[in-house]
């Protein structure tokens, strides 16, 4: 269940990106980016957890 959660948060962060880069827009891709790689660190931390 929480790997949906890191699976979705990296997809509103890649979403966020592509909407960033259509507007010209670097806070909306710099957010996105952070969102991403806050869904990789917690995907990550997960998986260590578990082992």
């Amino acid at each position: 269940m929480t790997y949906l959660f890191a699976v979705l948060a990296a997809a509103l962060g890649v979403a966020g990106i592509v909407h960033g880069e259509a507007d010209d827009s670097p806070g909306l891709q710099f957010l996105g980016a952070a969102l991403v790689v806050g869904a990789v660190v917690f995907g990550v931390r997960t998986v260590r957890r578990g082992r």
